[in-house]
């Protein structure tokens, strides 16, 4: 399938939490990254809004009971730069994960001004 937007990592963020997962875990966030370079209209299941914030996106990932998010932003339209990612446990997504991931997008932004 071709790709209609891109997919990139930011720093090391991502990729320090993605390495930490099983290899199991790491297959489910490959596929779930792949829907969104693929698909026009990501169903909200794997890809939302974070309410409340100015362009912040959560990755959703799920392999048995265990839930993931990864935080994501836009570039440009459809360049979707990740950020960090964690483990779910609770019914909301904890304010310290989406602080953590809004320093990260503000970085990012400082550093495309530069």
């Amino acid at each position: 399938m071709e790709a209609i937007r891109q997919v990139v990592a930011y720093k090391r963020y991502f990729l320090d939490f993605y390495e930490d997962q099983t290899d199991d875990m790491q297959r489910k966030i490959e596929w779930t990254l792949n829907l969104l370079r693929t698909i026009d209209r990501v169903p909200k299941k794997y890809f939302d809004h974070i309410t409340g914030t100015d362009g912040l996106f959560e990755v959703r990932v799920e392999l048995g009971s265990n839930i993931f998010r990864i935080f994501a932003f836009f570039d440009k339209g459809n360049l979707i730069v990740l950020g960090n990612g964690f483990q779910k446990k609770t019914q909301k997504t904890p304010k310290i994960e989406i602080e953590k991931a809004l320093k990260i997008k503000a970085e990012y932004e400082n550093e495309k001004r530069k």
